[in-house]
């Protein structure tokens, strides 16, 4: 997702979101960040299926099951991965080389933010307080880099 604001000092501000596979690592997240595997995931993720597999097969043939069971079986498997894909975090980025002049220099501000809904609106408020006061607002989730 790109944007390109003009701010109200005359400089163009070049505003996209980028969605990340794995979560950034931050100072503030140092202590809590623990690099595991997989492993435990595809070891559930395989006994789920196994558990499925001998539930149908052990099914009596008489037996007519409902589509809403079927439907809500599946709704089921599929929350928490639904959950993680609307739940990645994306890296929101607002640059400007500066102006023609030389008055501003270049400037770049980064960010993450959760949520893929959530991302929308954060990168239109940046693009609003870009337009009205030339720069991201400095209590939002974007940082100047240096």
């Amino acid at each position: 997702m790109n944007r390109l604001v003009r701010g109200e000092d005359g400089r163009e501000w070049v505003v996209r979101s980028q969605m990340e596979w794995r979560r950034p690592a931050t100072v503030e997240d140092f202590e809590h960040d623990v690099a595991g595997s997989p492993t435990p995931g595809i070891a559930m993720l395989s006994v789920t299926l196994l558990l499925a597999v001998i539930l149908v097969a052990w099914l009596p043939e008489g037996v007519v099951v409902p589509a809403w069971v079927i439907w809500g079986l599946l709704l089921i498997a599929l929350f928490f991965p639904l959950r993680w894909v609307l739940n990645r975090p994306w890296t929101v980025v607002a640059e400007t080389e500066g102006d023609v002049l030389g008055e501003h220099p270049p400037e770049r501000w980064v960010g993450i933010v959760s949520g893929m809904f959530r991302v929308r609106g954060e990168v239109a408020k940046v693009a609003k307080t870009i337009q009205r006061e030339s720069l991201p607002d400095f209590d939002g989730p974007l940082h100047p880099m240096e």
